[in-house]
């Protein structure tokens, strides 16, 4: 309930800066992508990656079914912000057939699993919005289409800012992600997973040391 209640407050009040509950990863996307929790906009169970260093590539494609046609055994499809997004799991060399590259983000630092499931979500953060604190069994890597992104873990902290900004952190540590800078970020998430784990547990036995906060401040005041 009170998830639900914080996503209705949050729609009617983009520089709310109250935690939402961001990583919802079992609550499927819809068409409405206004600000709010992060939602799943598709998970796909992987047999085994391709051998070597691994990437998340980003393709934009004209139409579904050319970014199908390009697709391989560990890609995704999905639509999202106004496009055809084809997101593959492969190694820095591998290039999409047809489409628009638009990021290569990694090497993603997995460990060995009997099967894998990559999961990728959406989010719309206005700036102060902060995912709850969490671990997940694997790596996460972060695109943003808009908007600056703040990480913070107990290594410190990690800063994206500006259109394409990524970032990408291993399994394991506890988290904090943070919109900074003026405006919306708008962006997704891949969580790239041993299978029989779950991708996403929310923790209250870590506190941060408000360094994202501390940088979103100091850029109301540039």
């Amino acid at each position: 309930m009170r998830a639900i209640l914080l996503s209705a407050a949050l729609l009617g009040a983009a520089t709310m800066t109250s935690p939402v509950w961001a990583q919802a990863t079992t609550r499927p996307c819809g068409a409405d992508e206004a600000v709010g929790p992060a939602c799943l906009l598709n998970r796909q169970e992987i047999a085994s990656l391709p051998s070597g260093k691994l990437y998340w590539h980003l393709d934009q494609f004209g139409s579904k079914n050319a970014a199908e046609r390009a697709a391989t055994a560990s890609s995704s499809v999905v639509e999202a912000f106004g496009k055809v997004w084809l997101f593959t799991i492969e190694r820095g060399s591998w290039k999409a057939k047809g489409g628009r590259h638009v990021s290569k983000i990694g090497p993603l630092p997995v460990q060995p699993a009997p099967t894998y499931a990559a999961e990728y979500l959406r989010s719309v953060f206005s700036p102060g919005m902060t995912a709850p604190l969490h671990v997940h069994s694997g790596p996460e890597a972060f695109y943003a289409v808009s908007g600056d992104t703040c990480l913070e873990t107990p290594d410190g902290v990690q800063r994206g800012r500006g259109p394409g900004n990524s970032l990408v952190i291993r399994g394991g540590p506890p988290m904090l992600l943070m919109a900074t800078g003026m405006e919306p970020r708008r962006g997704f998430a891949l969580i790239l997973h041993d299978a029989t784990q779950p991708p996403t547990t929310l923790i209250q036995d870590w506190h941060p040391q408000g360094l994202c906060e501390r940088e979103r401040a100091a850029g109301r005041t540039r």
